[in-house]
């Protein structure tokens, strides 16, 4: 696993478009959000805290149904202090606060961190300063967590097609994504090197918890 150390001074490695969780809870919803970035070509997916405890080195697995061939060309970034790793961004926090616009009419920026909130609660305040828009899906009740980003995503993906910031995938593109699962455990989950890139904490300060 690469190791990093991330503070001042050091070259920063957030990549936009990308995924920010704030202090997620479900281990089995940032699996759902992974699968989604790795659906709408979302490179990153950073998340803070540590209620959220997933360790991509085979120790514990992402669920059997949450993972796809794709996985591996998202990264998985656990820090607290995400907004120090991004410089050209525009953080969009998807919350319904006053003020916030609607996701129908939004116009996605083209360097856009979507920020959510915990599933049991919403932004903190510190996390809304850092934010430059706000966002909120329309809809009769709130949605789950991982729901919320998918339809973040596809609306991003649907209004690039319109505006032809991106070409469609048509049906044989789709076609070519392996979806069987044979052999899939030896071939993308037997080497942890080729599973995804898990930047947390204690790999930032070279802590091996196997000590």
């Amino acid at each position: 696993m690469e190791r990093q150390i991330f503070g001042k001074g050091k070259k920063t490695i957030g990549v936009t478009p990308a995924v920010l969780l704030m202090n997620p809870k479900d281990p089995r919803n940032v699996a759902q959000i992974i699968r989604a970035c790795s659906c709408f070509g979302i490179e990153q997916c950073w998340f803070t805290g540590n209620r959220a405890q997933i360790n991509m080195n085979g120790l514990t697995r992402l669920p059997r149904e949450e993972r796809m061939k794709g996985y591996s060309k998202v990264d998985l970034i656990q820090y607290d202090y995400p907004f120090e790793q991004f410089t050209d961004v525009t953080p969009i926090g998807i919350e319904i606060i006053k003020g916030a616009e609607m996701m129908p009419t939004f116009e996605h920026p083209e360097n856009a961190l979507y920020v959510f909130g915990p599933e049991d609660g919403s932004l903190s305040k510190i996390a809304r300063t850092f934010c430059h828009r706000f966002v909120f899906i329309p809809m009769a009740h709130c949605a789950n967590l991982a729901a919320s980003v998918y339809l973040t995503l596809y609306d991003r993906c649907l209004k690039r097609h319109w505006n032809g910031l991106e070409k469609p995938m048509n049906v044989s593109d789709v076609l070519e994504e392996p979806r069987g699962w044979s052999n899939f455990e030896e071939k993308f989950y037997g080497n942890s090197t080729k599973s995804f890139k898990n930047v947390c904490i204690d790999n930032m300060l070279g802590v091996d918890k196997r000590v």
